[in-house]
This record gives C-alpha cells, structure tokens and sequence, in this order.
C-alpha cells in the first residue's frame, strides 16, 4: 500500500543532507543504509552505496529509478539456482559441449 499523499514521499533527512555535501560527479558514493528511501528528481546522476545487509551494493540513479525506493536495486539474497533432475541434466550437457568445442580466440 502506498504512502499517503498528504504526507509525501519517504526520503531521510539524514541522505538529503548528505546529497548538498556530494557532487553528481559519478565518482564518490553516498552511503546508505536507507533501503526505504524513495529516489526523487535530485538524486538523478548520483551513486549511492545501498546496505543489503552485508555489503554495499553501488547503484547508479537514473531517471527511470524516480519514484522507486533505493532497496529495490540492492537485492539482499543470492541466486544459487533452481534444483531438480531436469537441471542437473541441463548442466552436465553443458559441461560436456564446453570440454567438446575448443575455445575461439
């Protein structure tokens, strides 16, 4: 459920100020820990260093990101893969086609 209109869009206090220390140069990140924050028109240009709950992840804000929230862009699971028969199978035949076909240089 979206926030109410009345109050307005979440964004810290603590990053906005933050954010008037920073220039949108591309090269130094704001770090944060406040996935919850929602990306506005000033944060376009800069990178910020999102807290996934161990490491920072660097997103770049873009203006399509305007109007998500920061933790959108940080996923804070890994990926294994999906089990089963069928891809255990899947990747031992692709294990077998990289040993067959030699590597083009």
């Amino acid at each position: 459920m979206p926030r109410s209109l009345k109050k307005g869009p979440y964004i810290e206090e603590r990053l906005l100020r933050k954010l008037k220390g920073v220039k949108p140069d591309g090269k130094t990140a704001v770090k944060t820990w406040s996935r919850s924050s929602i990306i506005s028109p000033e944060m376009v240009g800069f990178i910020f260093a999102v807290h996934n709950g161990k490491t920072f992840v660097n997103v770049n804000v873009a203006e399509a990101m305007v109007g998500h929230k920061l933790g959108e862009f940080s996923p804070t699971t890994k990926f294994s893969r999906h089990g089963g028969r069928m891809q255990k199978e899947l990747e031992q035949g692709q294990a077998v086609k990289a040993r067959v076909e030699p590597k083009k240089e």
